[in-house]
């Protein structure tokens, strides 16, 4: 692994390709079949096609780059996607770019990327008989050069209602420098979580799964604070029995948990305990 506390003097392009992709989870609790279709109804109205791609600007801005083309849709019934080709400004990027630190949350965007691209789909679907509705957001940015993905994190989290998220950041093939010297990674790296502000790592528990000798970083995330109200569309506490609220609670941390573990949890079996307060 290179040292990074000089800078890489490179023979050539950085031909490192960095590719960041992130999973966003929301979970809701839309009771009737009118509730569920307003659900439905309200994620596309926030989250359509334009609305996305002035995400992915701020993105682009974030990390640095020129936008060169933008494809976008709104898709029948629900969901939409856009793709941005962009391009890394000639002009280096500073210290701030390629520090292993977190970056500016959405009310502090500042404005480098090339053959690369930034790409967003939604998901937005629902239980068919439990009340219990979802939406999935899925986020790739890759780029060819000096830039890091990892800038636009904090960003990203804080534009969704993340409930939970998953990250895999790869960096992939080499660049060479002045003396012929193969370099796999050029930025130091310990975990994706260095790249969050600490009010966003205090919000959530995560696990991590990395690979450091293959450059491959995994970090998964659960939101600790759980209140009900905050779940519930087209109802308020007020008309739900509390039987009725504790059976929801339930049922939305089971979901919460089979997602950020990725496997189905049966009924009979108890729910995995963990750090979050679902009380």
């Amino acid at each position: 692994m290179a040292e990074f506390n000089k800078k890489l003097k490179l023979h050539g392009f950085n031909n490192l390709t960095k590719t960041l992709t992130i999973n966003i989870y929301d979970i809701c609790y839309a009771k009737s079949v009118a509730h569920k279709s307003k659900y439905i109804e309200y994620i596309d109205e926030v989250y359509n096609a334009e609305q996305l791609t002035q995400i992915l600007t701020n993105i682009t801005k974030i990390i640095g780059a020129n936008i060169l083309n933008i494809a976008r849709q709104d898709y029948d019934p629900q969901g939409a996607s856009v793709t941005m080709l962009i391009a890394e400004h000639e002009a280096p990027p500073d210290d701030s770019q390629t520090k292993e630190e977190p970056g500016p949350l959405p009310q502090s965007v500042v404005a480098h990327l090339d053959k690369s691209h930034v790409t967003v789909h939604t998901y937005p679907e629902s239980h068919p008989d439990d009340g219990i509705s979802t939406f999935r957001a899925d986020i790739e940015i890759s780029t060819c050069g000096l830039i890091s993905p990892l800038r636009a994190l904090n960003y990203i989290i804080h534009c969704f209602d993340s409930d939970i998220v998953t990250m895999d950041y790869h960096v992939r093939g080499f660049t060479r420098d002045t003396d012929g010297t193969k370099h796999f990674i050029d930025h130091a790296i310990s975990s994706i979580q260095s790249y969050l502000s600490v009010d966003t790592q205090e919000l959530y528990s995560m696990i991590d799964v990395n690979v450091y000798q293959e450059n491959i970083f995994h970090t998964k995330m659960l939101l600790k604070s759980f209140e009900l109200d905050n779940y519930l569309f087209g109802d308020t506490l007020n008309t739900i029995a509390p039987e009725e609220q504790a059976d929801i609670k339930r049922r939305l941390r089971r979901e919460m948990l089979e997602i950020f573990y990725g496997r189905n949890i049966p009924e009979e079996k108890k729910l995995p305990q963990h750090t979050g307060n679902f009380e």
